[in-house]
């Protein structure tokens, strides 16, 4: 996205309110859900990310929206924009991994090691540097949970517990050093979700639910308010991308249409920053009336980074999620 006519548009906007909207439940919103419009990626060359992930994924193909190279996945794009330097992925913000379905994950995994062109990012199994491609190649998790802490996988040893073997998950690395899950087995290959970090994940699951009208991804705990839902994290567990282990719980989640947003909470003592500028910038949601949902967000006290703005043919605005995730308002009537 070009910054210099949103920050014009940004600077030209009054701080004056549009008329308030009556309150609604999100099942009673005439408003209604927004859609998942579009991931929206810095890059330092957008047709060669965008022709590598058409070979990965052959559903996908090459588009446009809004003037931006994009590529499409169904109904859903992954929209470039062009940086002179590496878009950086440190410090952590909130959005962490993007992924698909694919119909034989094993098959995948095959194509993959076949070629030269992709990197497979290990799974550890414990701290002490194991690792599988797939997590179904280690232990299956419990509880409900993708994973097993220390104290798990000893038991699963002394009872000689086996791997499932088949379908799983998996990871590669993608351009600009992306991370990108492969998911299977599946009926169709689609891209399907966008796996975050919050401060707080119950907490971020009720601001998504109040402001956005989202519905909670399933199993996730909603029965908490603003008022209890700062958790402490879990012992970190395994399978993991870091060697350590990482932390599952305290979750959540939403969707909007059939893309889920899940998150896990962050996975240290910093906060996570603000997404702008880094190699995922934003989260797109379609909306229908843009003006009627400035009016809603601007009552409920949302935090607004630009002002309403054109976006080719269309509008949108973007606000600040509740970890400093950056999330586009895009107008599609």
């Amino acid at each position: 996205m070009k910054m210099q006519p949103l920050l014009l548009a940004a600077a030209l906007w009054t701080v004056a309110c549009v008329p308030s909207l009556a309150q609604n439940s999100p099942a009673t919103d005439p408003l209604g859900v927004p859609g998942f419009h579009h991931l929206h990626l810095n890059s330092t060359d957008p047709d060669a990310a965008i022709a590598f992930y058409m070979r990965q994924f052959p559903s996908t193909s090459k588009a446009t929206f809004a003037g931006l190279p994009a590529l499409q996945a169904g109904k859903v794009y992954v929209l470039f924009n062009k940086v002179n330097t590496a878009p950086p992925i440190t410090p952590q913000t909130a959005i962490w991994h993007f992924g698909w379905h694919v119909v034989d994950v094993r098959k995948n995994l095959a194509k993959y090691q076949e070629g030269k062109e992709v990197t497979l990012l290990p799974l550890y199994t414990t701290d002490e540097g194991g690792f599988v491609y797939v997590s179904s190649d280690t232990w299956p998790g419990t509880g409900g949970l993708l994973g097993l802490n220390k104290a798990q996988i000893a038991d699963a040893k002394a009872r000689d517990v086996q791997p499932l073997g088949g379908a799983g998950f998996a990871y590669l690395q993608g351009p600009d050093r992306a991370i990108v899950e492969y998911q299977g087995n599946m009926p169709v290959e689609r891209f399907n979700h966008v796996h975050m970090y919050q401060d707080d994940p119950i907490c971020a699951q009720l601001w998504y639910q109040k402001h956005l009208n989202a519905k909670p991804s399933s199993n996730v705990p909603v029965s908490r308010t603003e008022a209890d839902c700062k958790l402490p994290h879990s012992e970190r567990s395994w399978p993991a991308l870091g060697q350590e282990g990482m932390y599952r719980q305290p979750s959540g989640g939403v969707t909007f249409d059939d893309v889920a947003m899940n998150w896990y909470v962050r996975q240290d003592d910093r906060p996570l920053v603000s997404t702008r500028g880094h190699l995922a910038d934003h989260i797109a949601l379609s909306v229908r009336d843009l003006d009627a949902w400035v009016a809603k967000l601007k009552t409920e006290g949302v935090v607004f980074l630009m002002a309403p703005y054109k976006l080719g043919d269309t509008r949108a605005v973007m606000i600040e999620g509740p970890s400093h995730e950056a999330l586009e308002l895009v107008e599609v009537k």
